[in-house]
């Protein structure tokens, strides 16, 4: 598969690159386009999971998270810089265009457009940086078409202990200390549901929710045996104090479930 306006190009930079990354490129095959691909050139790359387009579009790529470099107080995440310049090299291998097919939700609150990106021979651009170590899997609903796809790219990324796996970023719920993206660890206490939706209430201080929208989307039979197994979450945390939102025996954080990709129970 190859875009039109793109052209081939069998460049040693590029050759190197499928050379040193041929398992992840493998699982970034497998995310083949939804639809017929857009045609775009890249002015610039923001960071790992953002480019700037020469319209003046920005895009957020569909499906990875890349850890975040450094902004409002916060230090530069671990392989952040990374992600950075291996989509900046991934770009530039495809001669500094990309094909983009728009997500089913086209922006996001910021006025985004969401989209998957692919290069010139039709690999996925998200699963070739989750194969790689380089972001975590994420899926918002309505964008999942490519999900189960990139999710295997991530799982062989962390099997092989590549990139930001090399030391595990899982933390137990007992450390959790700040809003923003976590992938997080704990024993399930309870589970409720009432018209906001299902609440799973976590050992320690945090709360998963899943919207009364997005319930359905979910195993029943699943949700039913949570209480007292270990789960993984992943998601945007989101601290309910600075919201005032925390009542008497509530707990402080919430993480919003998108998605079943984002709820993992373990052994």
């Amino acid at each position: 598969m190859v875009f039109h306006g793109i052209a081939k190009k069998a460049s040693l930079v590029g050759a190197f690159f499928l050379l040193v990354n041929f398992a992840s490129d493998l699982s970034a095959a497998t995310c083949s386009a939804p639809r017929s691909p857009e045609t775009v050139r890249v002015a610039r790359v923001v960071d790992g999971d953002t480019l700037k387009l020469a319209d003046g579009r920005s895009v957020r790529l569909i499906g990875v998270n890349a850890p975040e470099l450094a902004h409002h107080g916060r230090p530069v995440e671990p392989f952040a810089e990374a992600a950075r310049r291996r989509l900046q090299q991934l770009v530039a291998a495809n001669d500094g265009e990309v094909g983009l097919v728009p997500g089913r939700q086209g922006k996001d609150r910021y006025g985004r457009t969401l989209a998957h990106a692919f290069d010139s021979s039709g690999a996925n651009i998200e699963a070739q940086l989750l194969g790689e170590g380089l972001g975590y899997l994420v899926a918002v609903a309505p964008n999942t078409e490519l999900t189960t796809c990139q999710q295997a790219a991530e799982r062989q990324a962390r099997a092989a202990g590549l990139g930001l796996w090399k030391r595990s970023p899982v933390q137990a719920v007992e450390q959790l200390h700040q809003g923003g993206f976590a992938v997080l660890r704990g024993r399930v206490a309870e589970v409720q549901r009432n018209r906001g939706g299902l609440w799973i209430e976590m050992d320690g201080s945090l709360v998963l929710r899943i919207d009364s929208r997005q319930v359905s989307r979910f195993d029943k039979s699943l949700l039913g045996s949570l209480r007292g197994r270990t789960v993984e979450a992943r998601g945007w945390v989101i601290d309910r104090a600075e919201r005032g939102g925390v009542k008497p025996g509530q707990a402080r954080w919430m993480l919003p479930l998108t998605d079943p990709a984002m709820l993992e129970v373990l052994p």
